[in-house]
């Protein structure tokens, strides 16, 4: 009996996790710079944009910022890129190396990227959902 309750402390404990994984992929919020004339972008426009495949939104030059490590960084690579950090920098370097594009900007903290965001034109970043980002307007990723 000791080993099946040991078992059903495990699978509560996962789903515990898996509820919490799921918080954080609503846990990201897509800003831009009021220059950014679009109120919405769709996710494979938005995978595009921090792929460089793309350089503008609505007719705009957009520029993409990234964020440094952390949980929302994960969570907008996996969810909107599909892609680890490894893979993402990987991709940038064969896009470097060929001259292609260049390394997108890359800021410490959700604060660094909204500051950033706030006094560049076109660019587009992504923060916590629960993070201030004063200067910046909200896009939703349909």
């Amino acid at each position: 009996m000791r080993p099946i309750g040991g078992l059903m402390l495990l699978l509560g404990l996962a789903a515990c996790v898996g509820a919490t994984l799921h918080a954080a992929v609503t846990d990201v919020k897509v800003i831009a710079n009021p220059s950014v004339t679009a109120s919405s972008i769709s996710a494979s426009e938005l995978k595009d944009v921090f792929l460089a495949v793309k350089t503008s939104v609505n007719g705009a030059s957009v520029e993409p910022v990234l964020g440094k490590n952390g949980p929302v960084h994960e969570t907008f690579l996996k969810e909107y890129l599909g892609k680890s950090d490894v893979a993402l920098t990987t991709y940038f370097r064969s896009l470097v190396f060929t001259g292609k594009a260049s390394m997108p900007k890359t800021l410490d903290s959700d604060a660094d990227v909204a500051a950033y965001v706030a006094k560049t034109k076109g660019a587009i970043g992504y923060v916590s959902s629960s993070a201030v980002a004063p200067g910046t307007k909200t896009l939703e990723v349909k």
